[in-house]
């Protein structure tokens, strides 16, 4: 009896760590990686905000999630607010507006750096979220506005991703990120931080954590991390919503006799009638 000998499989092929570091995976927006090695300039619109680029590098980004560089700066005393309003009006560009304060010994130019870079990264978070929409790149010939810094995209989505990875570990339901806010409501009652203390104080049932940020002037992702640990504390929840009430005099039972009537009965008004007895019963 002659022994049949079948051929090892070949290996499975083995992902190239520092390659995957270096292009920042790819998986946080495709169309931003092939920019970044295109070395493009100009500005990717998505969904929830814009990047700006230069040469394959972000040098800017803006969503309406995330407080400006005019709240972080004016907002806790670093810089006063008629300073930056004059700085604007003198400029006619709110984006050149820290160098002119630079220049006029109102800023150090550390100070507008850091800021600018905290601006980037915490918009940049909402801009590359996920989104139903498709992303679109506006060419340009100029850089436009930027920090002194320009940020690669790989760090920026490396980034995005260890803050994505860190919330889901503090508290996995993004409800918190969105909705109108309010305390839960318990007895016992863990002892918040101070930055905790600030963010309970402005919980009305209304504001979201991007109006709460804006109001701290800190960084809409710090304030997220904030209020994940305190919805996973049991102290903040998201306002309940107000449930539809069926119309006076209509029931779940009235609307069930409806079925009684012959297939060949087409009047509107029952029709709707039976629409409404669906939506009733999803509720």
């Amino acid at each position: 009896m002659t022994a049949v000998r079948t051929p090892p499989p070949p290996r499975l092929p083995v992902r190239n760590k520092a390659a995957a570091q270096d292009r920042g995976w790819g998986g946080v927006s495709p169309m931003l990686t092939r920019l970044a090695a295109e070395h493009a300039t100009g500005v990717l619109i998505r969904e929830r905000g814009t990047l700006h680029l230069a040469e394959g590098r972000v040098v800017h980004a803006e969503s309406p999630s995330a407080p400006g560089l005019d709240v972080l700066l004016t907002a806790r005393g670093t810089l006063d607010a008629e300073a930056w309003r004059e700085a604007v009006a003198e400029t006619g560009d709110r984006h050149r507006a820290g160098h002119h304060l630079v220049d006029g010994g109102h800023l150090t130019p550390g100070a507008l750096e850091l800021c600018r870079l905290t601006a980037l990264y915490d918009a940049a978070y909402f801009v590359l979220a996920p989104s139903s929409a498709p992303g679109r790149f506006r060419y340009g010939g100029e850089a436009g506005p930027g920090c002194a810094c320009p940020v690669p995209v790989a760090a920026l989505e490396r980034e995005t991703l260890r803050r994505r990875d860190l919330l889901h570990g503090i508290w996995p339901d993004p409800a918190t990120d969105h909705a109108p806010l309010t305390r839960a409501d318990r007895l016992a009652l863990p002892a918040p931080t101070a930055r905790q203390r600030a963010v309970l104080a402005r919980l009305n049932g209304v504001r979201t954590a991007t109006e709460i940020a804006r109001d701290l002037g800190r960084p809409a992702f710090h304030t997220l991390v904030d209020l994940r640990r305190l919805a996973a504390a049991g102290v903040v929840a998201p306002r309940p919503q107000a449930r539809t009430e069926p119309p006076d005099g209509v029931t779940g039972e009235g609307l069930d006799a409806l079925e009684a009537l012959p297939p060949e009965f087409t009047d509107p008004h029952i029709t709707l009638l039976k629409r409404l007895r669906d939506a009733l019963e999803a509720l």
